[in-house]
């Protein structure tokens, strides 16, 4: 996918570079110049993308639009926490532009408070079991009992350093330095009573449901 995306690339610099399409490539090109491009001749009366050039630049920005990945985040358990951010990480290793929206109960993940501390519950989950006995489920009724999150808790972050998974901030911090890009849900936002110094630095804005369908369009979603 990371060789698709370079090669999309490079093959979209060569119309801009050659005619005169109204975008200065000789640095090369950006997101802001792909998300242009692809914008092309999306009402009638746009008149700018016309013509062979144009209709090829416009084909190969959208091309490198369907690689970018978002994935939105919902929940706020540990164990909800970690597959967003594990397939982040493995996209941005892919070179694969990355998003990640938080929303609802996702927020945990992002506010300060709270994203050292997520929970983990085996309440309602029937596919809960011990390592040490796999064939043997937990009751469902026991996830109900005083203090069973706690112990759930506690097992699941031994599980996960064991492996040397790190922990949810620092994972957070590990995509962020690698390119990916984290985003707010404005009205998860306002209805938690929030404000931005509550959030995690990496989070690079509160945004709207619009403003989301924006930087979405064409990629891969992922929900979570």
């Amino acid at each position: 996918m990371r060789r698709d995306r370079t090669c999309s690339k490079n093959q979209l610099t060569a119309p801009l570079r050659t005619h005169n399409l109204d975008i200065d490539a000789r640095k090369g090109i950006n997101k802001v110049h792909i998300s242009l491009i692809a914008g092309w001749r999306k009402r009638p009366t746009d008149t700018t993308g016309s013509g062979p050039p144009c209709t090829e630049a416009h084909r190969l920005a959208t091309r490198i639009h369907t690689l970018d990945a978002v994935i939105i985040c919902s929940k706020g358990n540990l164990d909800m926490a970690y597959p967003g951010l594990i397939l982040a990480n493995a996209a941005l290793g892919e070179g694969i532009e990355t998003h990640l929206f938080f929303t609802f109960w996702g927020f945990d993940m992002i506010t300060r408070a709270r994203m050292d501390d997520l929970k983990f519950t085996p309440l309602g989950n029937t596919a809960m079991r011990l390592v040490q006995a796999p064939n043997l489920p937990i009751p469902a009724m026991a996830g109900g009992l005083p203090g069973m999150t706690k112990v759930a808790t506690k097992m699941m972050r031994k599980q996960i350093a064991d492996l040397e998974i790190p922990t949810v901030p620092e994972l957070l911090e590990q995509i962020v330095e690698m390119g990916a890009h984290l985003w707010a849900c404005k009205m998860s936002f306002d209805m938690m009573q929030l404000n931005e110094a509550d959030l995690f630095d990496g989070v690079e804005a509160v945004i709207s449901a619009t403003d989301f369908m924006e930087i979405s369009e064409g990629a891969q979603i992922i929900f979570i």
